[in-house]
């Protein structure tokens, strides 16, 4: 087969049209076999096709090649409710399991694709032993008071002078239990930081080795991991919150590092647990496509898919998801109600737009071989969190990107589906009206 000499040609020599079906997956199936880390993307925050087919990978790649865990793009305490609901602990119904997801934005992870995933995990899991039943996990930093409260609490069931030790060392974060006044006023000297208590109560909790308290138990070893990530969430969560008004510190780039080595601990711990070590993640394109492809790479910043790239190189396989147009759920304010939004069909110059024009709708498109090289030019790409501006779109929703490099493979749909949130607000209902294409 001759090298495609355009863009197009090669999207229309390498695609592999879609039927919604599981065998939709067998490719990417064999590019992954024996790798460890299969981060899975999306281009928005609220588009139902992304959730619904990350989770049909995701089963395929726990069913058939043994990955023992999911993480998420959600805070650490939150996501343990989860975790414990289907590994069969505690009480929880499917849906209550999602109720620590109070912040904004709820819709994220409170939503009907991510309960339907975690009741058949709960399922699968409950034919094998505990140790072999894949979890999920969260990857993010937020949680600054939730997680140091976790850590107390567990210090108070295992260790009450570690507990009033850690109660003492926590107190300068506490004043006023917002992380961001927290975070202005040690920025600007009116407050001491408390960033090396923090770090002493992490070092105190990983004097025991990992390998000592699983021989307590399996659920104790579980729960020691527990409270050692939460005090890296606060390590973390406190340099995140200091930096947002500092004049240097890159925040992005603290989260996503907090989000590789809470990555590569939960690998390493799940290697001890159960003898696999296998993650699937899954977070939005911006943090799993490779930034050095991207014009975030020339402001400074990096990302968890380029990082993991440079620390394990071929153990990671990055999937991007694209959309030309359809509908998501999103907010028009941080803090602000989710609603039922129209997305814009893609700019002209973006690789949405040469996707839809090659008239495929649906497809999954290998990255790898000289057959991708075109894609390695410079286009733009969209990216939709969970606020969607589409009157400014241009500016606030598109980057320059080169695509070959920044993923391993991409699945498109032009038009998708907003995603059901399990709270509905009544704007959610009043879905905005698409305009006529022209």
């Amino acid at each position: 087969m001759s090298s495609p000499k355009t863009p197009f040609l090669a999207v229309r020599q390498l695609a592999e049209r879609l039927d919604e079906s599981d065998r939709d997956y067998d490719h990417l199936l064999a590019d992954v076999a024996g790798r460890r880390f299969v981060l899975l993307g999306e281009a928005t925050h609220g588009t139902k096709d992304f959730y619904r087919m990350r989770a049909a990978i995701t089963r395929r790649l726990i069913a058939e090649q043994g990955f023992g865990a999911v993480a998420i793009e959600g805070d650490w305490p939150d996501v343990w409710r989860v975790n414990r609901y289907v590994q069969g602990d505690g009480d929880d119904a499917a849906e209550s399991a999602l109720s620590d997801f109070a912040r904004f934005p709820r819709w994220m992870w409170r939503n009907q694709e991510m309960l339907e995933f975690i009741v058949w995990l709960r399922s699968h899991n409950a034919a094998l032993p505990p140790a072999r039943r894949t979890g999920v996990y969260g990857l993010d930093l937020y949680s600054l008071y939730r997680s140091a409260d976790a850590v107390i609490r567990y210090l108070e069931e295992t260790d009450p002078d570690q507990a009033a030790i850690a109660r003492n060392t926590y107190a300068v974060l506490d004043h006023v239990r917002d992380p961001q006044t927290y975070g202005l006023e040690a920025a600007f000297g009116l407050r001491p930081s408390g960033r090396a208590g923090a770090v002493a109560q992490l070092v105190q909790l990983r004097k025991d080795a990992s390998d000592r308290v699983l021989r307590a138990g399996l659920a104790a070893a579980d729960e020691r991991f527990f409270a050692e990530r939460n005090a890296a969430v606060v390590v973390n969560a406190e340099a995140y919150y200091r930096g947002m008004f500092g004049q240097r510190t890159n925040t992005w780039n603290l989260r996503d590092a907090h989000m590789l080595d809470t990555l590569l601990a939960l690998s390493h711990y799940r290697i001890q647990r159960s003898g696999e070590g296998r993650v699937v993640v899954w977070a939005h394109n911006s943090h799993l496509g490779d930034a050095r492809a991207t014009e975030s790479h020339r402001r400074g910043e990096w990302n968890l898919g380029q990082l993991l790239r440079e620390q394990r190189g071929a153990e990671a396989f990055l999937v991007g998801f694209t959309t030309y147009t359809g509908y998501v759920s999103a907010a028009s304010e941080w803090d602000g109600d989710v609603e039922h939004k129209w997305v814009r069909p893609a700019l002209s110059d973006s690789c949405e737009h040469l996707f839809y024009s090659s008239h495929l709708d649906r497809f999954f498109l290998p990255l790898s071989g000289y057959l991708a090289e075109p894609l390695r030019e410079t286009m733009l790409e969209r990216a939709i969190g969970v606020i969607y501006l589409p009157q400014s779109e241009r500016a606030s929703h598109y980057f320059e990107v080169s695509l070959a490099s920044q993923f391993d493979a991409v699945f498109h749909i032009d038009e998708t589906t907003a995603l059901e949130p399990l709270d509905i607000p009544q704007l959610w209902h009043e879905r905005e009206m698409a305009e006529p294409i022209v």
